[in-house]
């Protein structure tokens, strides 16, 4: 996930605009998607091949779906909570999760899509032992990704974060004086830049910025695993608002997005990198209700 100046795509806005005057006040109750009313889906890079089959798919079901684009990882959230979305898909749960206490909104998962790693990845060092002692690390600067990225770079042997260190740690929860590495939170769309200008000796970087930076697999020096119980809080979700979350037509769509043919443009957008989960809403909700009951309260 990518942290930017709050900038949303003008065709979005434009779209969005036109949605709110054609239907005031629709913002995307069930008759909504029943009746055969467009449903807007907040994304963060609606030009992936992975949306337009989707939509063809959703389309042959005959359900209209309109993608709406994002730049900043902070607005699809807010648009969906305030009714100018019916769904978004682009978060993981630990993010949902920090929004919904942030703010005070009750946003639900309705449907899993992958886990995506959180790789470290460095194009001057080829292993995590080669990086020098006080070399710079660039990692996301948005929260939740920051503490995933410390976790990451705690397990690599390259910090120590104040006791261990939890799904909320922060820049501050890295103890210097036990630490190998600086850590240099940075706009996570600017991690891989940083990192193939040579301003940093490794970065950890989202898989969304990954293949479009040009790294593969050979530039990874530690590789997350997505796989465990650890990696539950990430797993990405189609979100609605709490009283869609039993919508039938939007349930539908989660289904769609797990068509093999949107899977394997998802895997080719994401560089082979998706790990795809087909969790339950109700057990999406469990993780996010444990997330959000276990979260410091200062």
């Amino acid at each position: 996930m990518t942290r930017r100046l709050p900038v949303l795509v003008t065709a979005a806005v434009a779209a969005l605009a036109m949605a709110a005057c054609a239907a005031p006040g629709s913002g995307g109750s069930d008759s909504d998607a029943t009746d055969g009313g467009t449903i807007r889906i907040g994304v963060i890079g609606a030009s992936d091949t992975q949306w337009d089959v989707f939509t063809q798919k959703a389309e042959e079901e005959g359900i209209d779906v309109e993608i709406v684009n994002f730049t900043d990882y902070q607005i699809p959230n807010q648009a969906l909570a305030d009714g100018e979305l019916e769904l978004n898909q682009f978060q993981h749960l630990q993010f949902l999760a920090n929004f919904n206490l942030k703010t005070g909104n009750d946003l639900q998962p309705i449907g899993a899509t992958a886990v995506y790693p959180l790789n470290l990845y460095s194009t001057e060092y080829d292993d995590v032992a080669d990086i020098p002692d006080g070399a710079q690390i660039a990692v996301p600067n948005e929260a939740t990704n920051l503490a995933r990225a410390l976790l990451n770079l705690q397990q690599a042997g390259l910090i120590t974060l104040r006791d261990g260190g939890t799904s909320f740690s922060a820049a501050a929860d890295v103890i210097a004086d036990e630490s190998r590495v600086t850590v240099t939170p940075v706009d996570a769309a600017q991690t891989a830049a940083a990192l193939t200008s040579g301003s940093v000796a490794a970065a950890i970087i989202n898989n969304d910025f990954v293949g479009k930076a040009g790294l593969t697999d050979d530039d990874i020096v530690y590789a997350d695993d997505p796989s465990g119980d650890a990696a539950k809080p990430y797993i990405n979700v189609f979100a609605a608002r709490a009283e869609d979350s039993g919508n039938e037509t939007y349930l539908k769509l989660v289904e769609i997005w797990h068509d093999p043919e949107v899977e394997a443009a998802a895997t080719e957008d994401s560089g082979g990198l998706a790990i795809f989960k087909n969790n339950e809403a109700g057990e999406l909700q469990d993780i996010l209700a444990d997330i959000q009951a276990n979260a410091p309260t200062s």
